[in-house]
């Protein structure tokens, strides 16, 4: 039965690894698998025949030449009755006997040789395929590790951009508590500044006012002194009547000079 599409007409086993194909009259799976294997001889199970794929005839007319060892077609040059039985053949049974001994040491010699040959191309194209399976592995690995790799470094740096945003943020609310510390200074600073100028203000007006006092207060010892120099008659009649004080210069920035109390001596 064919390993293929199963049918049971035609079929072909492939005498080096016994694969199971049909004719090319059928599905044509057994030259397939020549294709694809390079199993180029078959044995037809019908007729027992090997086919040769590579040479496209049949191998069961080649022996192995006893001089140099090449494979050669074997052909009968005897003349043949009219019965078809070659006369030089039937003529000697012994003969025969050791010329079938010989095809079938040849045949057996060919076939190891073609089964030798098979395997060592098998063994290439086996060997041919694990090269390349091996190639595309480490193909795939490097690329794994590249990309194993590459996502590392954005994993770093996508980390790294994190932080820095996170530090960004945190830099943001520092500046912004420190706009607001700032206003609030300077807030405070301008009351203190408001605070300072009104207390010298009034210090100015407090010095000011004592300042007419003490003038007040000199010109009214100095009128004391000058009624006390004054002779007899004279001191009297002062010391009758009431003293004025002469109007004061007030200086720029002084304020006006209030009016002193009358005094009367005792």
């Amino acid at each position: 039965m064919c390993s293929v599409c199963g049918t049971s007409e035609n079929l072909w086993i492939c005498v080096i690894c016994g694969n199971v194909g049909c004719g090319r009259y059928k599905g044509g799976h057994a030259i397939e698998h020549w294709k694809e294997t390079e199993h180029c001889y078959s044995l037809e199970l019908e007729t027992q025949k090997v086919w040769d794929y590579a040479g496209d005839n049949y191998v069961h007319r080649l022996i192995q030449s006893k001089t140099d060892g090449k494979l050669v077609e074997y052909n009968c040059y005897g003349g043949h009755e009219a019965d078809g039985i070659c006369s030089i053949c039937s003529g000697d049974a012994g003969m025969d006997e050791a010329l079938l001994n010989s095809k079938v040491e040849a045949i057996v010699e060919e076939y190891n040789d073609l089964l030798t040959s098979q395997l060592d191309k098998q063994r290439n194209y086996y060997e041919s395929l694990l090269s390349e399976v091996k190639e595309e592995n480490e193909k795939e690995i490097s690329a794994a590790t590249s990309k194993s790799v590459s996502m590392m470094k954005l994993q770093k740096l996508q980390a790294k951009l994190d932080k820095c945003l996170e530090e960004k943020s945190f830099l943001d609310d520092i500046n912004t508590n420190l706009v607001k510390n700032q206003e609030m200074w300077k807030e405070r600073v301008r009351k203190v500044q408001e605070r300072e100028q009104a207390a010298l203000k009034l210090k100015d007006e407090k010095i000011e006012k004592l300042e007419a006092e003490l003038r007040d207060l000199i010109a009214h010892i100095e009128c004391q002194n000058a009624v006390a120099a004054v002779p007899g008659s004279i001191s009297s009649d002062i010391q009758g009547g009431t003293i004025l004080p002469g109007p004061s210069t007030p200086s720029p920035s002084s304020s006006p000079v209030r009016p002193t109390k009358d005094r009367k001596r005792n």
